[in-house]
């Protein structure tokens, strides 16, 4: 027996592995993305803080941009900085 493919759809998907499912900023899932995205991926990245908390790149510059003295993290209040 000998069977022709006549077409193929591949289905891909991926996931962002991350210490939690949601941003502690503004709530909305890692697969997705942040509120001033359109689209999840490359776009909206995510970041994690040398405290392992992980947060959309967006919301986190936001949140150290708001911040008027020192820049902590959110969650922990530690000194916020870029995990390298």
């Amino acid at each position: 027996m000998r069977v022709r493919v006549r077409s193929w759809h591949g289905v891909a998907s991926w996931l962002w592995v991350a210490n939690d499912e949601n941003c502690g900023i503004c709530r909305m899932a890692f697969n997705g993305c942040c509120p001033d995205c359109k689209v999840p991926g490359d776009d909206c990245p995510l970041v994690w803080g040398q405290c392992s908390h992980c947060f959309h790149m967006h919301c986190i510059l936001k949140w150290l941009n708001s911040q008027q003295v020192q820049q902590h993290c959110p969650m922990c209040r530690q000194e916020w900085k870029f995990r390298e």
